[in-house]
């Protein structure tokens, strides 16, 4: 029995009325009017008395029926769609890929595209971490492999160095630092500004990374968990903040300036792992991403 015709007879008893029983499935009225007259065809019998619009006896019946035959329709597919959500026991895990701020440059897409290409039957989930989650993404099994920067200073945690760039502090294009975007300036220049503030749960390696080891001592009013809120700050005049060069080109946002720091020592991106994993995934993930680095470099200082 086509539940569709139950479902079109039902919708017809339940409003009485032809034109709204067609509204609530999104028919028309004809397609309505077609359904019942299939379903009387296969009873032999009248259903439906039309004016007004009624059951008739057998159509009284039939109602009670398509009541639980569609009822139970619908839990069947209830109980399916939470079967096909679960993961097949022999589906591949996927690779989770943690991505602090840009991650490292261009290297991060072309690593990420390179082991898609290596491994297609494994899924790869992109997550991006915040600053807190410098370490924790990692050892609370959040991801597999994470880009970050500055080297997590943990034990849990194996590291490989990816890129080694200048650093730049962003501040906003109508300050009187922005004019020195193209010389450069030195960390006795920016002592003073106000670099936006960070969760006192943040690690220290990416503190001290932030504030250049504590030369810039003066925080701003804004508490920032990424790089977007970094620029908030910066673009609305209240705070400043550091990166890599990279990074002034994933982030060229109006009203911000990105003034290399020339004195200040160069900083690296990393790529991240528990020290322990015997995943395969990712020792393919981390051979790829270390061989891919060396030819990127010299794309990513400039």
């Amino acid at each position: 029995m086509d539940l569709r015709l139950l479902s079109s007879f039902l919708a017809v008893v339940e409003e009485g009325h032809f034109k709204r029983a067609a509204a609530r499935l999104f028919l028309s009225p004809p397609a309505v009017t077609q359904h019942i007259r299939q379903l009387e065809s296969q009873f032999g019998t009248l259903l439906l008395h039309r004016n007004p619009v009624s059951p008739t006896r057998a159509g009284a019946r039939l109602a009670g029926h398509a009541r639980t035959l569609l009822a139970a329709a619908n839990a069947a597919m209830d109980d399916l769609a939470d079967v096909v959500r679960e993961p097949r026991p022999d589906a591949p895990r996927p690779l989770r890929v943690g991505i602090m701020g840009h991650g490292s440059a261009e290297l991060t897409p072309a690593a990420v595209n390179a082991f898609r290409r290596a491994r297609p039957e494994v899924p790869v989930e992109l997550r991006i971490l915040d600053f807190t989650e410098h370490v924790t993404a990692l050892t609370e099994d959040r991801v597999d492999v994470a880009f970050v920067r500055p080297a997590p200073d943990d034990p849990r945690v194996a590291v490989d160095v990816l890129t080694t760039e200048q650093r730049v502090v962003a501040v906003p294009a109508a300050s009187a630092l922005a004019d020195a975007r193209d010389e450069g300036v030195r960390m006795a220049d920016i002592v003073d500004l106000p670099f936006v503030r960070v969760p006192g749960h943040t690690p220290s390696p990416f503190t001290d990374y932030l504030y250049f080891r504590e030369v810039a001592r003066r925080r701003g009013p804004d508490v920032a968990l990424t790089p977007q809120d970094v620029l908030t700050g910066v673009v609305a005049g209240r705070t400043a903040g550091s990166g890599l060069k990279s990074f002034a080109r994933y982030y060229a946002w109006p009203g911000a300036a990105f003034v290399p720091v020339l004195d200040a020592p160069w900083e690296s991106s990393y790529l991240a792992v528990r020290a322990d994993d015997a995943n395969p995934e990712v020792t393919v993930f981390r051979a790829l991403t270390t061989a891919l680095a060396p030819e990127l470099r010299p794309l990513i200082a400039q």
